[in-house]
């Protein structure tokens, strides 16, 4: 062998060795003992093994800036390619510098190029401050902090991210602290998952909380991970620890698509789809106002009761979430009567219309089961702005062109029908019945006590129970609605629910929706 190649071997084999270690083993053995995982590690657990293509691995190692804290590149989960960023806590506390921005701005430009999911793993504080001697140059030469930036850099990652959104997915997990530019990208991503006790997600940390307003609050309760999945909704997911979070990265991806183009990947199901589901005969009350766990009749009725909540902690009463019927791919929406009587929210409606905005970019379908008194009435609510709020549900389902089935279980009162999409003409395929449901301006109840509530009778013992049950029986009855209301396409058994929606599911498997061209619409945000 050539001396010169030997000696360049030789050089870049220790090169490789020392980029590996990050920061160094002492700043990798501390990060350990804060119950944390290195850039790579979390790599190597979400990717299938020997799978990881890295890029731009020597950058910035001759300034000792291993890789510039960013581990970049490609592998694959279950066999299907994505591209991945993870930042490096050890190398200048995973601040985000000139070439740290730029491989992670590229990463998101290789992964809409190759119409594959983006991951990327956060934790860093945001951008990179210069140091003292950094500095000192600068001011030698007159020249600007920005002066020797591309314009793909850490700061503009949220141009591709844009670019990418509703092409590709794009998911998030904060593993450490983060602050500035590292939340506004996953903020700009499909899905953010976090962790209990060393994820933490601000704008600005506590120390300039307590400087410019002099609130004293600690890291957790300012922006930890309980605090964005129960009260802002920025987490999607919240994990014990990380390596369930990865694990749980790759069930997600299990359930979506590749890119827009594609349909999520179906898996052979050994649960029947002609199964009946009898069980909903008991879980469901008859009763309007009686209160039951919606979660059970999604479990019955999806394959093998494998459903994924999304943001199962915010705004819980409506749930949101991916399951399969007949192995393939569907979107979930649906009240929870065990949460503010499922009634429909500002948050809620939030939660509500971004989900169903994910499923219609990829091609996934939308079972929407339906249990609702309607809005949620009072000043609280419409001074949040629940007109606003609701109108973006309005939009989304509107705008939405996957196939779409409603199924009313018990009640849509006022407007519960236009907010879970049961009226004609916001785009439902199909609208079905159970037969205890009850629909209208009111309840039942209600109605009959604003139309007799002066009827001279109206105190005779008897009398009003008659009354009422005359209204159920006419006015609130599916049977004798669905005779005269061509809209609804079936009254379903609910021990029939499963078979009659994996049938529907596959008659508007085919189904080809075309709007109007435009450069965009505009959501009431």
């Amino acid at each position: 062998m050539d001396e010169l190649l030997q000696r360049r071997l030789a050089e870049l084999d220790d090169v490789r060795k020392k980029v590996l270690l990050g920061g160094g083993q002492t700043r990798i053995d501390k990060h350990h003992q804060q119950g944390k995982l290195t850039a790579r590690e979390r790599i190597d657990l979400l990717l299938d093994p020997d799978s990881f293509l890295e890029i731009n691995m020597l950058a910035a190692h001759a300034v000792d800036m291993p890789s510039d804290g960013l581990v970049c590149g490609s592998g694959t989960v279950n066999g299907r390619q994505i591209f991945i960023y993870s930042q490096d806590r050890t190398v200048r506390g995973g601040s985000v510098g000139v070439e740290h921005g730029y491989k992670m701005y590229k990463t998101v430009e290789r992964a809409l190029e190759m119409r594959v999911p983006l991951i990327g793993l956060h934790d860093s504080p945001g951008a990179r401050l210069p140091n003292s001697d950094e500095l000192e140059w600068l001011g030698q030469r007159k020249r600007s902090i920005f002066s020797n930036i591309s314009e793909k850099h850490g700061g503009a990652v949220f141009f591709p991210n844009t670019l990418s959104s509703g092409i590709i997915p794009q998911i998030s997990a904060i593993v450490g602290t983060c602050g500035g530019i590292s939340v506004y990208s996953p903020a700009l991503n499909d899905f953010v998952y976090m962790v209990d006790n060393i994820s933490h997600m601000f704008i600005t940390g506590p120390m300039v909380v307590k400087m410019v307003t002099g609130e004293d609050i600690s890291m957790d309760a300012l922006g930890g991970a309980e605090v964005h999945a129960q009260k802002t909704g920025n987490c999607d997911f919240r994990m014990p620890d990380e390596k369930t979070l990865y694990t749980e990265i790759r069930r997600l991806l299990s359930f979506l698509p590749k890119n827009c183009d594609e349909k999520p990947p179906a898996y052979p199901s050994k649960d029947d789809p002609n199964r009946m589901c009898t069980e909903l005969n008991e879980i469901v009350p008859t009763t309007p106002n009686k209160p039951f766990d919606m979660h059970l009749v999604i479990e019955s009725i999806a394959d093998n009761g494998d459903f994924l909540e999304v943001k199962k902690e915010f705004a819980g009463e409506i749930i949101v979430g991916f399951g399969r019927m007949d192995g393939k791919t569907v979107g979930f929406v649906a009240n929870q009567p065990m949460v503010k009587a499922g009634s429909l929210t500002v948050d809620s409606s939030d939660k509500q219309a971004r989900f169903i905005r994910f499923c219609d970019c990829f091609n996934i379908p939308l079972i929407m089961l339906v249990d609702t008194p309607a809005y949620m009435p009072g000043s609280d609510q419409e001074h949040s702005g629940i007109i606003r709020h609701g109108a973006k549900v309005l939009y989304a389902l509107c705008e939405a062109t996957v196939p779409r089935i409603v199924m009313v279980l018990r009640k849509a009162y006022g407007g519960g029908n236009l907010g879970m999409g049961v009226l004609p003409g916001l785009g439902s395929d199909l609208v079905l019945y159970w037969p205890i449901m009850e629909t209208g301006i009111l309840g039942a109840d209600q109605s009959v006590m604003l139309l007799y509530g002066r009827d001279p009778n109206f105190n005779t013992p008897g009398w009003l129970n008659r009354k009422l049950e005359e209204y159920r029986e006419t006015y609130a009855n599916p049977i004798y609605d669905v005779s005269s209301n061509i809209h609804v396409e079936e009254i379903v058994a609910p021990a029939e629910s499963r078979r009659y929606l994996i049938r529907a599911l596959q008659m508007l498997a085919g189904k080809k929706t075309y709007r109007p061209k435009k450069r965009h619409g505009n959501i009431p945000l």
